[in-house]
């Protein structure tokens, strides 16, 4: 896909600003009503812009109704296990520590350059891609989220698993299940984000602001919302396939509900895709396997979906990160380093990668860059679920010490052995009404 020219606004909308400023200190006159021309035509081409007729054609091949989402599907096995198998456990807690190791591997250099971490394990001695924790990191005292100071990812420094929004929203999506039960509504997921959520980013800032506004959760993504492609709702994939572990369709149903509060279209698959692709590496015995499985509950012609067949068979041939790298940056030339999609292609390289690996899973996709905590936390949740507790290297759960930090309101600590707990029992409920 060729992106329209962008002509660097950013650059723009600075030197513009920097000018008033200097003409002003000039005593310049007439600055506030260039200023104001300008604010108005920027907002006039964002009103056009909006205004603009969609390809139709497209939007038939990308509805964003669950009944016309599961009439474009290809087959699939829709259900693995009838009940729970016993390895679920393993497999659940599997699911979570290498998720939480992905997540936390990537937070402190999240969206560095490719160049900037490989200067940086050179500087501390270290593997890169990393096989373990980082030594030190930039900013230790410095905030993330406003809870976990960054030198509480590092190896040393390390006493649980620290705050991040991709973890965060784990334990949201468990919440919302225990709050209003497994049949949860839309309107009931904008209830437990006004209940429990401070604040959000980018399409998830942008629902929560509209809920806040009176504007009802079906409408609360498409006002004034152009992330709603980005990658914040595949972010929430991992607490649906934990509940509905080895039943992808169900998993990619309970995901399109929570992602239809803040995203549209190939934001709302990408939720579905990995929740599906999740709740099938509890029954399979390689990621490929998973990822294929995932593909089947979403429309078999939306972008999404091709830019990972895309990837499945790229992968074939890509070495490691670098490769990795290049390859994603020449496909998806243009595209939003936040995007589900070029996101999605590097997880899938990750998984491709490392194979059965853990450690080289996680290590070789944070190394890749973009959203690296994300991409790395979805990698090791696949992986994890495969290989199952017993798979994932002592080094990267010891430092948890059982506990985890959030951000939600009233909601900030928990035992990761709890969380076992709680999500079994949903999974349990969910199989036993069975539908």
């Amino acid at each position: 896909m060729n992106y329209p020219k962008e002509y660097n606004f950013n650059h723009l909308t600075e030197r513009l600003v920097e000018y008033a400023r200097l003409q002003h200190e000039y005593g310049a006159k007439g600055i506030d009503e260039l200023l104001a021309a300008a604010k108005k035509s920027l907002e006039k081409a964002i009103t056009e812009l909006k205004a603009l007729p969609l390809c139709a054609e497209l939007k038939g091949k990308e509805p964003d109704e669950l009944h016309a989402i599961r009439a474009l599907r290809l087959k699939g096995p829709r259900k693995m296990w009838q009940t729970l198998d016993s390895g679920y456990r393993d497999k659940l807690e599997g699911a979570m520590l290498a998720r939480f190791a992905g997540c936390t591997l990537g937070a402190p250099v999240e969206f560095w350059s490719v160049k900037a971490m490989e200067e940086w394990a050179r500087y501390l001695g270290t593997a890169f891609p990393p096989t373990d924790y980082w030594a030190k990191i930039k900013a230790p005292n410095e905030l993330r989220y406003g809870v976990s100071p960054k030198e509480a990812y590092t190896k040393e420094k390390m006493e649980g698993v620290p705050v991040d929004d991709d973890i965060t929203y784990t334990i949201l999506g468990m919440l919302i299940a225990e709050d209003y039960g497994i049949d949860f509504t839309i309107d009931d997921v904008g209830k437990a984000w006004l209940k429990y959520l401070p604040y959000a980013c980018t399409a998830e800032e942008v629902a929560l602001d509209n809920l806040r506004k009176g504007i009802p959760a079906m409408e609360a993504a498409d006002v004034d919302n152009p992330y709603c492609q980005w990658i914040g709702a595949d972010i929430r994939s991992d607490p649906w396939a934990y509940m509905a572990p080895a039943w992808p369709e169900k998993a990619a149903e309970l995901a399109y509900r929570d992602a239809y509060l803040s995203h549209r279209r190939n934001g709302i698959y990408g939720e579905m895709f990995f929740a599906a692709a999740q709740s099938a590496a509890f029954a399979v015995d390689n990621a490929v396997d998973a990822l294929k499985i995932g593909l089947t509950e979403i429309p078999r012609e939306c972008t999404l979906y091709g830019d990972v067949v895309w990837a499945l068979e790229e992968g074939k041939h890509i070495k490691n990160y670098k490769d990795a790298r290049g390859t994603v940056d020449a496909h998806f030339a243009g595209q939003s380093g936040v995007h589900t999609n070029l996101n999605a292609a590097l997880t899938t390289f990750g998984l491709m990668i490392g194979g059965n690996d853990v450690t080289r899973v996680i290590g070789e996709t944070v190394a890749m860059g973009q959203d690296n905590d994300c991409t790395a936390a979805t990698a090791g949740s696949i992986i994890g679920a495969i290989v199952g507790k017993k798979g994932i290297p002592a080094h990267w759960v010891k430092p948890f010490n059982n506990k985890l930090e959030t951000y939600l309101t009233g909601a900030e600590h928990f035992r990761l052995d709890e969380l076992t707990a709680r999500f079994a029992a949903l999974a349990a409920k969910i199989y036993a009404e069975g539908k």
